[in-house]
């Protein structure tokens, strides 16, 4: 991760790879930590600065996964920033799942976690699996 392209390759492997190596499996949140730090790191060097759109939104995606209400905010104001029209949605319905759980309920039996009856009545209409 010493250059742009380095970082972002390195976030779209902590971020993704891990999603689809361990999907249906704690593991594969295990990476998003360092996911976050770095595209964190990546946003604030500007990185993202002269991006194509279908670039940007892959230095969105940790703060997207983040069960942080603040990374949350962020993932929808760097979104909107961007003119991401296609992902602002997407980031507004993440962003309004951790304002209402404070966590994201589909999580819940991955990660060994009860689920309250409000989350189980949000998942049983639905949910989100995002």
């Amino acid at each position: 991760g010493e250059t742009r392209d380095g970082r972002l390759a390195l976030i779209l492997l902590l971020d993704q790879m891990s999603r689809n190596l361990h999907r249906g499996t704690a593991d594969m949140f295990a990476t998003d930590p360092k996911a976050l730090a770095l595209a964190t790191k990546a946003i604030a060097t500007g990185d993202d600065d002269d991006c194509a759109a279908s670039v940007k939104r892959w230095y969105y995606m940790p703060f997207m996964h983040s069960e942080a209400l603040v990374d949350q905010d962020r993932c929808v104001e760097l979104c909107g920033q961007a003119g991401l029209e296609d992902t602002l949605p997407f980031a507004i319905t993440h962003r309004d799942i951790i304002k209402r759980f404070d966590r994201f309920p589909h999580r819940n039996a991955l990660l060994g976690r009860s689920t309250t009856a409000e989350e189980q009545a949000f998942l049983d209409a639905g949910g989100f699996s995002g």
